[in-house]
C-alpha cells in the first residue's frame, strides 16, 4: 500500500471516530454513520420512514440514539430462537390433545 493511501485510510478513520462522538447528525453525517445511500435517506425523510427533524424549515437533523434504534428495529430471530418458539408451540400444542 502506497503511502498516500495509508495517510488516506488514516484520516477516514479519525473522521469516523469524530462522527462517533457526535449525537447530532447532519443529513450527509447520518447518511455517512447509516451507510444509506443519500438518495435513499432522502426518500426515508420524505416518507416519515426515519426518525428526523428540520428546526428552520431546510436542513435535516437526526439524532444519532434514534439512528441507533431505527437501524437496530426489526430483528431477525436466530435460528435457536425459532426452533425453542416451535418447541414451545408443539409443548402447549401437545398439552391440549
Amino acid at each position: 500500500m502506497q503511502t498516500q493511501d495509508l495517510i488516506e485510510q488514516r484520516l477516514q478513520n479519525i473522521e469516523t471516530m469524530l462522527l462517533m462522538q457526535k449525537t447530532v447528525f447532519t443529513f450527509d453525517e447520518a447518511a455517512a454513520y447509516t451507510g444509506i445511500s443519500k438518495s435513499y435517506l432522502y426518500k426515508l425523510t420524505s416518507t416519515g420512514g426515519i426518525p428526523c427533524y428540520k428546526p428552520s424549515g431546510k436542513m435535516l437533523f437526526f439524532s444519532r440514539v434514534e439512528l441507533d434504534q431505527w437501524l437496530m428495529q426489526n430483528r431477525k430471530a436466530t435460528s435457536e430462537e425459532l426452533e425453542a418458539r416451535a418447541n414451545t408451540i408443539l409443548a402447549v400444542r401437545g398439552g391440549r390433545s
